[in-house]
């Protein structure tokens, strides 16, 4: 179970409704974006008003960093991918949140971005709660 938000920090409610809570790391509660097409993890620092990397202080851009990298590497091993896409666009969801997404050769959108590709797809129940595990194991 994830426990509420830090004080004063709100969620978007477009993370809300695409993802699912996973754990908390440090500094972010990492989430689960519920489209069965892309093994997918958002990162989402827990600071109030932040829409950049940059706006975060040193100490959390240092902190970001590792739990972006210790996410992508339980991704990694997780999944077996060809290939671990990271990224912080912030054009629809202004609110910093870092997205980790697992590729692999062949998948819906290969090469391309995931993004605007097809319809999104959500995980059976069951399948959600596994991967979740898996990913808790792994981290």
């Amino acid at each position: 179970m994830v426990p509420s938000s830090k004080p004063g920090f709100e969620l978007d409610a477009r993370l809300e409704a695409d993802s699912e809570p996973l754990m908390w790391l440090g500094l972010c509660e990492l989430r689960i974006m519920n489209d069965r097409r892309w093994p997918w993890l958002l990162l989402v620092p827990q600071r109030p008003g932040v829409t950049e990397i940059h706006d975060l202080t040193p100490l959390d851009q240092a902190m970001l960093t590792f739990e972006a990298n210790m996410v992508a590497q339980a991704l990694k091993k997780t999944t077996g991918c060809t290939k671990i896409n990271s990224g912080a666009l912030g054009n629809v969801v202004r609110q910093l949140h870092v997205h980790v997404i697992a590729r692999f050769e062949g998948d819906a959108g290969w090469p391309g971005p995931v993004w605007g590709y097809g319809m999104r797809e959500p995980y059976k129940r069951s399948d959600l709660h596994g991967f979740c595990e898996k990913i808790r194991k792994a981290l």
